[in-house]
């Protein structure tokens, strides 16, 4: 009978254990994830991805550790990204086939479970702050295109001419992938692709925060220009709530980053939370399993940036690199963008 008592009373300890609180407050970024080698990554790059990332995540770290909300944090961190010409979302947004950018962005409330977003927008400055207008100001959960746009005026948003966009690197890869396809058409029509694997990478640079408030609320956001060379209004999983962005006070909040199309059937940032809540697993094991098993076993490439209700945080990609950053309670910042 003793050792039954005991074993209950180990059990109930591991159980009680696996629910503490590790961190009051957190926050965890992305700026993109993709075949990013340290060989091809010049000292100067590599040096100003990494500041841009520690400003970033210091802004929304800050923001928490005085009471702030999640919600401020993630639009406040995501908008310091979004202004960089580093990153494929904002400022530095890839063009299109017909040579716009086109910008997506999405928000969730993980104690509300509310959820704004947007997709294809040219003229609003900050997307993600679009995204959470939608989820306050309207009885919606997305808006597109011209419609997006005349909201955001509606309500005060920033609105810049599209040409605030430009920026000649993203000009200039655009160029490069339809010059590829040029020459695959000349080649050999049958091979030309949307999806040459040549240009595989075309489609990452997202960017994404998870933020837990001192009250205990979850926020999630993602803001991207999508896929470089995209076509007829394409949509990536970004603006998709339970693709690209998902948040839960019961289990956690997520952001993707990747090739969106794979996100969007996989339900990659919903799958993580619902495997948490109905499999019972931990934050790591359920990012472990929808990444490296489940959307690679499908054909998919990216990764994903996770907090739990606990503060419990997790960066998980299959890719050779994600830029990536997170702060817990005690200030301590980690910065990476390696595979390791």
């Amino acid at each position: 009978m003793f050792l039954i008592l005991f074993s209950l009373f180990l059990m109930s300890c591991s159980s009680t254990s696996k629910e503490e609180k590790i961190n009051d407050f957190a926050i965890i970024i992305h700026g993109g994830a993709g075949t990013i080698l340290k060989k091809n990554m010049t000292d100067e790059k590599e040096a100003a991805y990494k500041a841009k990332l520690e400003e970033a995540i210091k802004v929304g770290y800050n923001i928490l550790k005085n009471g702030g909300t999640s919600t401020e944090a993630v639009l406040k961190t995501i908008q310091v990204m979004e202004e960089s010409p580093l990153f494929n979302a904002g400022k530095g947004a890839v063009f299109t086939n017909a040579g716009t950018n086109e910008l997506d962005a999405s928000f969730m409330d993980g104690k509300t479970l509310n959820a704004g977003a947007v997709a294809g927008v040219k003229d609003v400055k900050s997307p993600i702050e679009l995204a959470i207008k939608i989820m306050t100001d309207s009885e919606h959960v997305m808006l597109s295109g011209e419609g997006a746009s005349a909201f955001a005026k509606e309500k005060g948003l920033e609105i810049v001419d599209p040409s605030y966009f430009y920026t000649e690197n993203r000009y200039q890869s655009l160029q490069k992938i339809i010059n590829q396809e040029k020459t695959q058409l000349d080649h050999d029509a049958k091979k030309a692709s949307f999806y040459d694997p040549n240009i595989k990478d075309s489609k990452f640079g997202t960017v994404g925060c998870v933020a837990l408030d001192k009250n205990g609320n979850i926020a999630a956001g993602t803001s991207t220009g999508g896929m470089t060379n995209k076509r007829w209004g394409r949509i990536g999983d970004a603006p998709i709530i339970g693709s690209g962005t998902y948040a839960n006070n019961n289990t956690c909040g997520v952001s993707s980053t990747g090739w969106g199309e794979y996100f969007i059937r996989s339900q990659v940032a919903y799958d993580i939370s619902a495997q948490m809540e109905y499999q019972k697993k931990s934050l790591k094991e359920a990012t472990k399993d929808v990444i490296q098993n489940k959307l690679t076993k499908l054909g998919g490439t990216g990764g994903i940036v996770a907090l739990d209700k606990n503060g419990n945080m997790s960066f998980e990609f299959n890719t050779e690199g994600m830029y990536r950053a997170s702060m817990d309670e005690k200030g301590k910042l980690i910065i990476k963008i390696y595979k390791e």
